[in-house]
């Protein structure tokens, strides 16, 4: 009897570890199919530009092809949306940028988010800080915010529109919320994306917009388009002319750009490490520093816990602003 039970243990044991060895032998695999980088936006803006960069390395160093998908719209949510409806499996990732807290807020406020913010993401890593700046075409006769505010109080008759990339989003909020403080008037023009909304600045058909520097440097530096403003809190080393938003007299509208990495809530911590192990490596190799500087982007690399931190320092920021001005 005694034979038969230690038999029985045996077989038991074989089994237990039998089943325990593919699991672990799967853990190990990550990722063992392509991985899906979802941008919001369509392709050629700061977003889409740094998450090709960084995709192409994640795809050299993992061994699977990590592919952009660009899902524009609705300022960012459309895409965010299908991220956080996602499988937790490491497989859909996304990368966002500071319009994320804006939009968040702005489409809860409204009750119409498709999603829950604060439980649907998780965050990976702030892969790179991107100063956002104001930009206009070059025929609007004001060389910063200080003098277009000033210009547009003096001539009544000026029609002037401003253009974001969706409602909510980023250049959304800071254009209302410089309206109010100005105290001047200009509509909003929404756009799916930064490269549509850029178009418009350059064919002269709408005169103030604002995005993520590297969606408009070469543009600024050639003379196309005009740098307004930055919202960061100190002026661009490379554009050391284009002066802050607090310089000009408007504190409230000074906020740090950055573009990071999600990935859907629930997704095993060793798989979000794995991804931000990858992602660090990503924008501190040599190459990427290279480009990303002359796009005008700094690599950071962070932890997850202080991507989800910046999350929520800038939906606080702005919630009080976005409530107040009803948001559509």
């Amino acid at each position: 009897m005694r034979s038969v039970i230690s038999k029985l243990k045996q077989v038991c044991t074989v089994t237990v570890l039998a089943m325990a060895l593919p699991l672990s032998a799967m853990a190990q695999a990550y990722p063992s199919k392509p991985i899906k980088m979802i941008v919001p936006f369509p392709a050629g803006g700061t977003t889409d530009i740094v998450a090709r960069i960084i995709a192409q390395k994640m795809t050299e160093s993992m061994g699977q092809p990590v592919t952009v998908d660009n899902r524009g719209g609705a300022g960012g949510n459309i895409g965010a949306d299908l991220m956080a409806k996602a499988p937790p499996d490491g497989y859909t990732i996304m990368m966002h940028n500071l319009s994320f807290p804006l939009a968040a807020v702005a489409q809860a406020l409204a009750n119409r988010s498709p999603f829950n913010v604060d439980t649907d993401f998780a965050g990976v890593s702030i892969a790179v800080y991107v100063p956002f700046i104001w930009t206009s075409s070059p025929s609007v006769p004001a060389k910063d915010l200080k003098e277009l505010a000033n210009l547009l109080k003096s001539n009544k008759s000026l029609q002037y529109n401003y253009g974001s990339t969706g409602p909510g989003s980023t250049m959304h909020v800071l254009g209302e919320a410089y309206k109010k403080e100005a105290g001047i008037n200009m509509e909003h023009i929404p756009f799916k994306g930064a490269a549509p909304l850029k178009q418009e600045l350059l064919a002269g058909r709408l005169q103030v917009g604002g995005d993520q520097l590297s969606s408009s440097l070469a543009e600024v530096k050639a003379g196309t388009l005009k740098a307004l403003a930055t919202t960061a809190s100190k002026r661009i080393p490379g554009l050391p002319d284009v002066p802050t938003v607090k310089e000009l007299g408007f504190p409230n509208l000074e906020l740090e750009g950055w573009n990071g990495v999600f990935a859907p809530a629930k997704t095993p911590k060793d798989i979000i490490d794995r991804l931000n192990k990858e992602i660090i490596a990503a924008v501190r190799h040599p190459d990427v520093v290279k480009r990303l500087n002359e796009l005008g982007a700094e690599g950071v690399g962070s932890t997850p816990a202080a991507q989800d931190a910046m999350l929520r320092k800038q939906m606080d920021q702005f919630r009080g602003i976005i409530r107040e001005m009803k948001l559509d």
